[in-house]
């Protein structure tokens, strides 16, 4: 059994960033669903656990002055990225592995500020059914979990873009999206006008999820010095992972997700990763839970044979 890194688990129970309630449950699933087990079954032997939460009078008002239309819940939003982002920098000082379970895709806010500090040309992998790159501006909703990518761009509000006097955080040319099908006017905008690399659902089903993770694995591996893996589990069809507030259909089917982590794991780029938006209130029998539960084992190792 080879020698496994050191871990720190960090459970983000917080769902202010999306549009329903039940994301802040996701940690706990994906715990009960057996995933410190399994891992040390995989021969993880120094794992640490953590929790980032907001608690009552944790927050400060926002001035009147501070613009904050369409930024639901912005002060929220902002305070928990910021304890976050420092929580997932003491892991990597700690040489640790940082895995963050969420929670809405909000905090991906704050994971990549605190890698941010680390890294100086961190590369990301986004898999998720959405590109998150709205801003106030573009949001048809104001739902902060749909901005997330944006702002670690450096595009958005300051009390989001500004997290540890980093900005941005991540440039467009070490950003890979994967799985994209639900993408609004103004993303679809952004990513042709950076240049942002785009896998769309149309490209795996025309080229395969096999020969769509070996391009951007190679695309990253000698552009970056880091490289954050962001997996919304809306990614995957609501057939495959039905706990979740974003559903879309013709997503990622059970093997595809599998392979993509997989191949993730033999390359041996990603230093960091974050499972978002499982919802147990919208799942069935525990499905998309465990699930996660078993796509976290297989980034970190574990294979059929």
């Amino acid at each position: 059994m080879r020698t496994q890194p050191k871990l720190t688990a960090i459970s983000v129970p917080f769902d202010l960033g999306a549009a329903c309630r039940g994301a802040s449950q996701g940690p706990e699933a994906i715990m009960q669903a057996g995933l410190l087990q399994s891992l040390g079954i995989l021969g993880f032997t120094d794992i640490q656990t953590a929790e980032v939460a907001l608690h009552p009078g944790g927050v400060k008002p926002l001035s009147a002055q501070t613009d904050t239309a369409n930024l639901h819940y912005l002060a929220e939003i902002a305070a928990l990225n910021s304890k976050l982002a420092e929580q997932v920098s003491r892991a990597v000082q700690q040489g640790r592995f940082p895995l963050v379970l969420g929670g809405d895709h909000s905090i991906a806010i704050g994971s990549i500020a605190g890698l941010a500090r680390h890294y100086r040309k961190l590369g990301v992998i986004w898999i998720d059914a959405h590109s998150d790159l709205n801003t106030a501006k573009t949001s048809p909703s104001g739902n902060i979990h749909g901005m997330s990518l944006a702002v670690s761009l450096g595009l958005g509000h300051p009390l989001l873009t500004d997290l540890l006097q980093i900005r941005p955080k991540i440039r467009p040319e070490h950003v890979v999206l994967i799985g994209s099908r639900s993408l609004d006017e103004g993303e679809k905008k952004l990513i042709r006008s950076l240049g942002i690399k785009c896998y769309t659902m149309y490209d795996i089903d025309r080229k395969g999820m096999a020969v769509v993770m070996q391009e951007a694995i190679n695309y990253l591996k000698d552009r970056t010095d880091g490289v954050h893996l962001s997996y919304d589990v809306d990614s995957l069809d609501p057939m495959e992972a039905p706990g979740t507030g974003t559903a879309v259909k013709g997503g990622l089917l059970f093997r595809e997700a599998f392979l993509a982590v997989e191949m993730l794991c033999e390359s041996g780029i990603v230093t960091s990763a974050e499972f978002v938006e499982v919802n147990p209130l919208l799942d069935r029998e525990n499905t998309t839970s465990e699930l996660t539960a078993g796509l976290i084992c297989s980034l970190m190792g574990d294979a059929i044979l």
